[in-house]
């Protein structure tokens, strides 16, 4: 298998569970998703190219490749969780084998992570330009410099913070040319064109205080794929299943109702 896959296998509903961190993260931040879903479905926590116990290869080099890894590692069907980066990755598998993918839940994800003038509600491109510059200099401190920035705004601020921070320190650490290809697909990537064939259910969900992905991307995935599901939670910055896990977990319960899964 090219990534690293956790699995926790608990007889049950059918419904499986892939599940992918964000840049720079782990599979160790999902111990942060709440047990009413995860308690009675088999899970897959796969762990991106790079990052935690999955190996970087040459061929690791495109988002393409690195949903081709973790496709490897995942069932043969089931519903994708991705955060962020993940997310990201995770549409990219589900264009590319839409019979794999049940359902997709895309947290604080976007098809498109840097502003554009005909898509405002996004990162400034700087502000990647930045943590590349950083990468180069000094890993750890821009790693946890971006750490800092996924909570900003956040009413539970410190405490999600300290929490990825310990999840984080459970894994290896993400290697650097991992961390500078990663940063390339998000300033890069641009999915905008390519959703509308998404054959799946879709739930987007995302923190009202995200500095990273605002909220009002969700008014821009409305008009590229008016038949998705979204919401915002109040309060919440770019990890809201971390700060607002009960938030979190009625919508994705929810949307699995939905999906019968």
């Amino acid at each position: 298998m090219a990534t690293n896959s956790t699995r926790t296998m608990i007889p049950g509903k059918t419904c499986g569970l892939v599940l992918l961190h964000g840049w720079g993260m782990n599979a160790a931040v999902w111990e942060g998703l709440p047990t009413s879903l995860t308690d009675d479905r088999r899970q897959w926590r796969i762990e991106l190219p790079g990052h935690g116990a999955s190996p970087f290869e040459p061929r690791h080099d495109s988002r393409g490749a690195w949903a081709d890894a973790c496709l490897e590692s995942a069932p043969e069907r089931a519903v994708w969780i991705g955060w962020s980066l993940g997310g990201l990755i995770a549409l990219e598998a589900a264009l590319q084998a839409p019979e794999r993918i049940q359902a997709l839940v895309l947290l604080t994800t976007t098809p498109r992570f840097v502003r554009a003038p005909d898509w405002p509600a996004a990162m400034d491109a700087d502000v990647l330009a930045q943590f590349h510059d950083g990468l180069l200099a000094d890993p750890p401190g821009t790693l946890d410099r971006f750490l800092a920035l996924q909570v900003m705004g956040s009413e539970a601020a410190r405490n999600t913070l300290r929490t990825l921070r310990r999840e984080l320190a459970h894994r290896p650490a993400p290697l650097p040319a991992a961390l500078a290809l990663g940063l390339d697909l998000l300033r890069d990537t641009d999915l905008r064109g390519r959703i509308g064939a998404l054959a799946c259910p879709t739930l987007w969900l995302f923190g009202r205080r995200d500095t990273l992905v605002p909220a009002a991307a969700s008014e821009g995935i409305a008009r590229l794929l008016p038949q998705a599901r979204h919401r915002v939670i109040a309060g919440a910055a770019h990890a809201p299943f971390l700060s607002h896990p009960q938030e979190t977990g009625e919508a994705i319960a929810g949307f699995f109702r939905e999906v019968v899964c």
